[in-house]
């Protein structure tokens, strides 16, 4: 498996809430000493944060299903469970992270960002936290919501100033090699480049990040090549240089067409991915002048670059010639758009608190006296119920009725014996409605059971 992955998915689950716990106090002489069971702890978050030292995402494309820890339930003598740990995963700068669907949930840039992105459950509470004067000693407890869980695609975006775009053995490699510290592959055959290499240039007081993405070649944006996966990493870069090989062995290519097929390509990739590139400054620099006839073919080409607007260089890798004047021109391209770029504003904290009065539920008519109830609460509710306790059950009766569920199930015409669905659309709990009794629902959890509720 190679060493450098920029897309991997990630499957996440947030630790559970721990269990409350239902225990009395008892001690020699005082055999009723009350309720003295203790909350559960919360479950794990899992959060990502932009590291510096992550560079690559291969770590999850190895192990793709990860899980914060769980929190432990709670005990008697008021002894609470302990919260989860929460899991850090670490990803490179530039990690745009998405809903299988391709939804967007959060572009990660900057050393430390964070982004929490599963919550863990809410540990349940004990029986001292229930009690109350009309339930001075609750014989049950709640138990602990489960954790979030979802899928998502980590996508790593390379954050350079500037991008290297060419065909393959144009001489990128060498010259990112010969203008930074930078040591990436050098070969003599196309595609030598298979990963982006990133070098760190300095021309006077301006100092900047080069990347060296594989070579293009016509239909790249098409998913021929390497150029529709690594296409990408050009996308957070202020400048775009092309790198035209003016000694290439190929009899049907030279530089202008090599120019033509390479700005077709960045077209074709920002209209299939809706980013308009076309406002990138361009530069164009005539690669391999140590060879005769190259120097003579840059000769001939530059006066046509230049009438199409663009500020044409030359340089050889091989013999260091007009690397200085690249390495400046560049700077002054990216000194110009750091001064461009709006000032980063901080991140700013929006409270949106619910509307007053906004109903915290729903409940819908399937037809055929059946009836769905959608809201967080009822909900959470459920799933915190430990319906083989009579007890609990009836409490969640309680909640429910104080809601308003059974109102607005008379309000929708339910009758006696209406089945209602609480929870998820593919695990509901189903109640049979009994409007007659004080509890307004008779649980039938696994179907053909009846528990009355309350």
């Amino acid at each position: 498996m190679p060493d450098f992955v920029d897309e991997a998915a990630l499957y996440i689950r947030a630790g559970n809430g721990g269990h409350g716990c239902a225990s009395v106090h008892r001690e020699k002489f005082k055999p009723l000493g009350g309720p003295d069971g203790a909350n559960g702890g919360r479950g794990g978050d899992v959060v990502l944060e932009v590291d510096a030292q992550s560079a690559t995402l291969l770590d999850y494309k190895r192990r793709p299903h990860r899980a914060a820890q769980n929190g432990t339930p709670g005990q008697g003598g008021h002894r609470a469970g302990a919260n989860g740990q929460e899991l850090v995963l670490y990803v490179p700068d530039g990690t745009v992270v998405t809903h299988a669907d391709g939804e967007v949930i959060a572009d990660l840039v900057g050393h430390g960002t964070r982004l929490v992105l599963a919550r863990g459950g809410r540990g349940g509470l004990g029986n001292a936290a229930l009690s109350s004067k009309k339930r001075k000693a609750p014989g049950f407890a709640l138990k602990g919501e489960e954790g979030e869980a979802l899928d998502v695609r980590l996508e790593m975006k390379t954050i350079a100033d500037v991008g290297l775009v060419g065909f393959p053995s144009a001489g990128k490699s060498s010259l990112i090699a010969a203008m930074s510290a930078a040591r990436p592959k050098i070969a003599d055959y196309p595609f030598t480049t298979l990963v982006p290499n990133l070098g760190v240039v300095e021309a006077g007081a301006v100092q900047y990040v080069v990347a060296d993405v594989p070579g293009l070649i016509p239909g790249a944006s098409d998913g021929k090549g390497l150029g529709l996966e690594f296409l990408r990493h050009i996308e957070r870069c202020s400048t775009l240089l092309h790198v035209l090989d003016c000694a290439t062995y190929e009899s049907d290519r030279d530089p202008l067409s090599d120019l033509e097929a390479l700005e077709a390509e960045v077209a074709a990739y920002g209209e299939r991915t809706g980013l308009d590139l076309s406002d990138r400054p361009r530069l164009v620099v005539l690669n391999k002048v140590d060879v005769p006839d190259a120097r003579e073919l840059a000769e001939m080409v530059t006066p046509t670059l230049v009438e199409r607007g663009y500020r044409v260089l030359e340089a050889s890798a091989a013999s260091r010639e007009g690397l200085r004047e690249l390495s400046y021109a560049l700077g002054e391209q990216v000194a110009a758009a750091r001064a461009s770029a709006p000032a980063p504003e901080s991140t700013r904290v929006v409270l949106r608190p619910k509307v007053i009065g906004d109903t915290p539920f729903e409940v819908a008519s399937l037809g055929d006296n059946v009836f769905r109830v959608r809201g967080d609460k009822p909900t959470r509710w459920v799933s915190q119920t430990d319906f083989s306790n009579d007890e609990a059950v009836g409490y969640l009766a309680e909640r429910l009725n104080r809601l308003g569920i059974e109102e607005e199930l008379a309000k929708l015409g339910a009758a006696e014996g209406a089945e209602v669905y609480i929870g998820p659309e593919d695990n509901s709990v189903v109640f049979d409605w009994d409007p007659s009794s004080n509890a307004e629902a008779v649980p039938s959890g696994p179907r053909g059971t009846d528990a009355r509720l309350g």
